[in-house]
């Protein structure tokens, strides 16, 4: 095992709005509002973040090494200054990876003993 994916590990299980924050700026650099449209608008609505919930997770995620903010930012033309971005980093991408085995292999238990429609 990579000591990347040692590393990853020991984040799991994540919580919920990590899990999500980290698949938001998985694409793109993403501002906080942005964050929070990307997450309501993947999951239909059902999960919308509060600012609060929001910011004390990218804290976490800051200071975990799981998301840094980029030195560039987009054009001035299409930015506001007081925006912050947040980019996910190699570690976060990892934990990312991580979680989204874990879930995965949590389907597949449930199909298999019925709780879940699909093949085990």
């Amino acid at each position: 095992m990579r000591d990347l994916d040692r590393a990853a590990a020991g984040f799991l299980p994540l919580p919920r709005a990590t899990f999500h924050i980290l698949v938001a700026v998985a694409e793109q650099d993403r501002h906080g509002y942005a964050i929070i449209q990307d997450i309501a608008a993947r999951t239909n609505g059902e999960l919308k973040l509060s600012a609060g919930t929001l910011y004390r997770s990218i804290q976490r995620m800051f200071d975990d090494g799981l998301i840094v903010e980029p030195r560039q930012r987009p054009a001035a033309t299409k930015d506001d200054e007081r925006r912050r971005y947040y980019r996910i980093t190699p570690l976060g991408e990892a934990v990312a990876r991580a979680e989204t085995r874990r879930l995965t292999q949590l389907v597949r238990m449930a199909r298999a003993a019925g709780f879940a429609p699909g093949r085990a």
